[in-house]
């Protein structure tokens, strides 16, 4: 879905396929036929766009073989889709049965990540529409919190030769792609002003922050704090992920304890946090704050749980939402937008506790297309008109 801002630039709106099971160039395939063409019919649109996850055989198959790069840019095209923004944080297995941990390897400290990215933006040079010149693609924030001194010099290192890869990619295809780091509770940048430092170090301007909102809120971040903090330093905002998080207000109470054990789910990890006088302070999933005593519970938490944006859970629960919207306004309601790609990332529908989930595919697909549509209506509420 493309959008044109006041300024007359284009900003595109996505979903992320990675709420999309597929490890392979075939299940690929299989998505745009299944679930992402449905999606764009129910929107009534003849262009969607999505926000591709390519897990590495899918990417390798795609960087060796460029009539099959050819043949997946055509599919695109034949069920009305575009890709101008990849997901390159998980790497391998995103679907599998139990997740956790595992997200976060391989981390920038290992030649592997460098190789992926790379392939990735090869990859999405060769997707771009014909009139579009730029493409992002979010990444690990640099490794797990637990990364060693050693190893955060290795990521740094590498990504000074992402950079350098990047400028040859766009000398040599006309594309400018350009990687954000995706700051995530736990991680080595778990905030935005965590990636200050590192992005400024490395000072190119092809390597900024993707913005995910959940991320952003789980952390209690102030979105105006954050961004204002960005635009000082010179840090491009390379795209932003439009989430929402768990929000319990009250988390003493025992029927708000009771609400969020049902979100405790084994696949994903639920970073949870709150915000004390002291800082903040959190637990790496939902089990161990919900089960015991290791946070206080005077104060609202927050849970690193990507809920559907147009439907916050049943009280005594909520979401994020408007940490999203007041990112949202910054993000592209001002003069000229700090971002032109959005990509909607509600990867948790099958997490969702049993009598939220949807069942089909066409539950799912009425899913996102209802989370779309919310983003779109936002966005024509800032005054950004939706293209054909």
């Amino acid at each position: 879905m493309r959008f044109r801002h006041p300024d007359g630039s284009t900003v595109h709106l996505a979903y992320c396929t990675n709420v999309h099971p597929a490890e392979t160039l075939d299940g690929v395939l299989a998505q745009l036929r299944d679930h992402c063409e449905p999606v764009r019919r129910r929107l009534g649109r003849d262009r969607l766009g999505i926000g591709l996850w390519l897990a590495r055989d899918a990417a390798r198959a795609l960087e060796g073989d460029p009539s099959a790069l050819r043949a997946l840019r055509t599919d695109l095209d034949r069920r009305g889709l575009e890709v101008v923004t990849l997901n390159g944080f998980p790497y391998e297995g995103f679907g599998a049965k139990q997740v956790k941990y595992r997200v976060y390897r391989p981390d920038w400290a290992d030649p592997e990540r460098l190789d992926h990215t790379t392939a990735l933006a090869r990859v999405l040079a060769g997707l771009l529409p014909d009139d579009v010149t730029e493409g992002s693609i979010s990444t690990l924030p640099l490794a797990w919190r637990t990364a060693a001194d050693d190893e955060r010099a290795a990521a740094h290192t590498a990504l000074v030769t992402l950079g350098e890869r990047l400028d040859a990619l766009a000398e040599l295809t006309g594309r400018s792609l350009r990687v954000g780091l995706e700051p995530e509770p736990g991680c080595v940048v778990e905030t935005t002003g965590d990636a200050l430092a590192p992005l400024t170090a490395i000072d190119h301007p092809r390597i900024g922050i993707c913005v995910d909102t959940c991320h952003l809120a789980t952390s209690f971040e102030d979105p105006h704090t954050a961004l204002d903090a960005l635009a000082r330093a010179g840090v491009p905002v390379v795209k932003s992920q439009l989430s929402a998080a768990l929000h319990a207000e009250q988390p003493h109470l025992p029927e708000v304890r009771e609400a969020l054990a049902a979100f405790d789910e084994p696949r994903f990890l639920h970073q949870t946090r709150t915000s004390t006088a002291a800082g903040l302070r959190g637990t790496d999933d939902l089990g161990e704050a919900v089960e015991g005593d290791a946070l206080p519970d005077g104060a609202p938490w927050r849970s690193h749980f990507h809920v559907p944006l147009h439907a916050a859970p049943a009280a005594p629960l909520t979401s994020t939402l408007p940490v999203l919207k007041t990112a949202l306004a910054r993000l592209v309601g001002g003069r000229h937008p700090l971002t032109r790609h959005l990509e909607v990332e509600t990867y948790t529908w099958q997490a969702l506790p049993p009598e939220l989930r949807p069942h089909t595919r066409a539950q799912l697909a009425d899913g996102i297309a209802a989370e779309l549509t919310l983003a779109r209506d936002l966005l024509t509420d800032l005054g950004l008109k939706e293209l054909p």
